[in-house]
């Protein structure tokens, strides 16, 4: 097996942001460097911004909003600009699976696949941009009331490291169709696919100020914009801690949020589950972008009587796993960072000295940089349920096995955490699928299967330390805008 390295992909290019249309650099003159997760080197750079750099990229927003072509534009050709933008990234692809690829240290095919889906969110919500309609109420006599569907006005997205080209489209895609203008502030462990984006749009004919991103720190870029009285609305993707203090920022303002915080989903397989299709799809679960995904099935929750043959299938494949270089297109790739790997490991660690027992370890390739922010995929089974490991979010590739017995536990093991993501049920039993997807506190439930390419259509979001609001499908355009209730009285 050959592993290697793309020396090709934007080495040594000093990126930079787009601001009312224009690239430009921070005012500071300030930079981050841009490091490889699969080697541990720096291979570009982008803007460090700051708050005085955040009030320019917002005020651009505001100015596009306020006072500029696209408050007059109608909502098809909102939509067919959208549907442009998909077009510039199908001719792009190539390019943007391989930024993304490299940046994030994920497979190149799942950056192939990041790239399908991110066309598929702008092909949706293009189609979508003139769907979204107001009502007629029936009221007093003498009156005709109505409602209205209107955009926020400047929206504010903080987007993630582990997949910015769909969630930026997810965020921009909903965003857009409903005529708000953007300000986009990517992690900045992963900025340059959302960069190359804004200028997509640009390209695509968005006007100026419509589509505007600013790269930097969380603690200075990202606190700025959630703090910023000229935004009108915040979407988040990210940590509970994080997405704690940008409510509170917004809160200041009393602007609304959407906030995606994460999972720590369960997938329940009962006794009658057909278990030879079940094994590939867990483990995928889990391993997909190197279990850096907020969806990430991390909790197995088994039946008694066939606990053993699951696990035992289980800890062969995991067996089987190989970590390496994006480009090598193995299993999984390497994390994002040191501090994620340090991380995963420690949490690792800890659940071994309390008595959990390793299954099955994957393997790092023998050929991968030593300086990579590798880990091998690790299986557990006899973990604790208050343990660390089955409540906290580990974001990295490792997968714990539960044995139950009978709905009831189940269930309640689904439930026993402070989040409520995703879930999924393995299940012949029509009515046992129906009784315990409703019962599962989870914002997404899938029933002999889990994850759906992306789920373009199906609305995304999650109960409890999940967050609140909801992304995908019809439901984003509705929290992308706001009810204007208008009330004629006919004399």
């Amino acid at each position: 097996m050959d592993v290697h390295l793309s020396t090709t992909v934007a080495e040594g290019v000093a990126f930079r942001q787009l601001i009312g249309g224009k690239a430009v650099d921070a005012g500071s003159g300030a930079r981050i460097d841009v490091v490889s997760p699969s080697t541990g080197q720096v291979f570009a750079s982008i803007p460090a911004s700051d708050a005085a750099d955040v009030d320019n990229a917002v005020k651009a927003a505001r100015t596009a909003f306020d006072s500029g072509p696209w408050p007059k534009m109608p909502a098809v050709e909102r939509g067919r600009l959208l549907t442009r933008l998909c077009q510039l990234v199908e001719k792009n692809g190539s390019e943007l699976a391989a930024l993304e690829s490299r940046d994030t240290g994920k497979p190149l095919r799942q950056g192939r696949a990041d790239v399908v889906a991110t066309m598929r969110y702008y092909e949706f919500y293009g189609a979508a941009a003139d769907k979204i309609h107001g009502t007629t109420i029936p009221f007093l006599d003498g009156y005709t009331a109505l409602t209205l569907r209107e955009p926020h006005g400047v929206v504010a997205g903080i987007i993630p490291w582990n997949y910015p080209l769909q969630i930026l489209a997810r965020v921009a895609g909903a965003a857009l169709a409903m005529g708000n203008t953007l300000v986009v502030k990517p992690a900045e462990d992963a900025s340059l696919t959302t960069i190359r984006m804004a200028e997509l749009a640009l390209e695509a004919g968005f006007p100026e100020g419509v589509f505007n991103v600013i790269t930097g720190y969380g603690r200075d870029a990202g606190a700025a914009l959630s703090a910023h009285p000229l935004v009108d609305y915040v979407t988040f993707t990210g940590s509970t801690g994080t997405g704690t203090a940008i409510q509170q920022a917004a809160a200041q303002n009393n602007r609304g949020v959407t906030m995606e915080l994460g999972g720590k989903s369960p997938q329940i397989v009962f006794a009658d589950a057909d278990i030879e299709k079940a094994a590939p799809v867990l483990v995928n679960a889990v391993i997909q972008n190197g279990g850096q995904t907020c969806s990430a099935g991390s909790r197995i929750l088994i039946e008694r009587r066939i606990y053993d043959d699951l696990a035992a299938m289980l800890a062969t494949r995991f067996s089987a796993l190989v970590a390496g270089p994006h480009d090598a297109d193995l299993d999984l790739g390497a994390l994002i960072n040191s501090k994620q790997q340090a991380r995963v490991t420690a949490m690792v660690s800890q659940a071994e000295a309390a008595g959990a027992q390793i299954l099955a370890r994957g393997t790092v390739h023998k050929d991968a940089p030593s300086g990579g922010f590798y880990f091998a995929p690790a299986l557990f089974g006899g973990v604790d349920p208050a343990s660390a490991l089955a409540q906290e979010e580990v974001f990295g590739p490792v997968l714990a096995l539960f044995p139950f017995d009978g709905e009831e536990e189940a269930i309640r093991l689904a439930n026993g955490t402070d989040y409520g993501l995703v879930a999924g049920i393995w299940t012949k039993d029509g009515g046992r699928q129906h009784r315990v997807a409703k019962r599962v506190r989870a914002g997404q439930v899938f029933v002999n299967a889990y994850g759906a390419g992306g789920g373009i259509e199906l609305p995304f979001g999650g109960f409890k330390r999940s967050g609140h609001g909801r992304e995908k499908g019809f439901e984003a355009l509705y929290d992308m805008s706001a009810t204007k209730t208008v009330v004629f009285h006919h004399e």
